[in-house]
């Protein structure tokens, strides 16, 4: 497994595990389990979830999984923004943690950005990094001017990555707000890298897949791999699917199918505003 430094000093795996709709019913959550513990064996460290998903149902099924091997495991959640004030911040970590079943979090973010004064949450940040609540603390879904402005806030220095949604579809960040991380070392989390299924009917990627012998999904992930500073979490709960999320990590893509790929999915002709999902 390939390592990022985070500007907290701490390495975050480049590839990942998402939970985003685990834990929202209970007939699926033995599988859900299974394929995260999967993972784990193989070495995909990093699990990525946040409250919002299941309501707190991602992060159960992941309290399953992390038993007796807590320390193996780089764990990231959210705040959702509507709990994002100092003592909501501090309060909804604290839920977080005891349905986690663990007393830290490696990396803690905001979701997305919401109605709070962006400075609470960081003094939240800043008392749960002080208290070892949480190791290092970053923002989800801020353009370019959302971090400029946050940057500026005291604590903002603190922001060790941004998670956004970023796929061979969704090229708008590298207009700007790609660079502006890159230049201070703040690395991406790229999630939804295959655009919730919708790039694999792509025929660009499923010809180059096929004269690989991989799948369009493993083309998708390491074209995101190949870029710089770049973390991707793509959803992992089939065992299948982690199967060829994990072997995407050895697929290196030549120049002339980075080419290709640049034609097929040409970024925008101007900065847009960021994307959601």
């Amino acid at each position: 497994m390939r390592n990022l430094k985070l500007p907290s000093g701490q390495l975050i795996p480049v590839l990942g595990m998402g939970t985003w709709q685990m834990g929202e019913n209970t007939r699926n959550r033995q599988s859900e389990i299974d394929a995260l513990r999967y993972g784990l064996d193989l070495g995909l460290s990093l699990i990525d979830t946040a409250e919002m998903y299941g309501e707190g149902g991602a992060e159960e099924v992941i309290s399953q999984v992390i038993t007796n091997r807590r320390a193996s495991v780089f764990l990231v959640s959210k705040v959702y923004p509507h709990n994002a004030s100092k003592q909501g911040t501090i309060a909804a970590c604290e839920r977080s943690l005891k349905r986690l079943k663990t007393d830290y979090l490696d990396l803690y973010l905001l979701h997305w950005r919401g109605s709070i004064p962006l400075a609470e949450t960081l003094e939240a940040f800043q008392t749960l990094q002080q208290a070892g609540k949480i190791r290092s603390y970053g923002v989800s879904n801020f353009d370019v001017e959302d971090m400029q402005e946050v940057s500026q806030l005291k604590g903002g220095n603190g922001i060790v990555t941004n998670q956004v949604l970023y796929n061979l579809a969704r090229r708008g960040i590298e207009w700007n707000l790609l660079p502006w991380c890159q230049e201070r070392n703040i690395p991406i989390m790229a999630y939804s890298p295959i655009e919730q299924g919708r790039l694999l009917n792509n025929q660009t990627l499923n010809a180059i897949a096929q004269e690989r012998g991989v799948t369009a999904a493993q083309v998708a992930l390491a074209w995101l791999l190949h870029q710089e500073d770049v973390i991707v979490i793509p959803k992992s709960s089939q065992i299948n699917h982690i199967q060829q999320n994990y072997a995407a990590l050895d697929l290196k893509l030549s120049t002339d199918e980075l080419n290709t790929l640049d034609a097929a999915f040409p970024r925008p002709p101007k900065p847009v505003p960021l994307q959601m999902l």
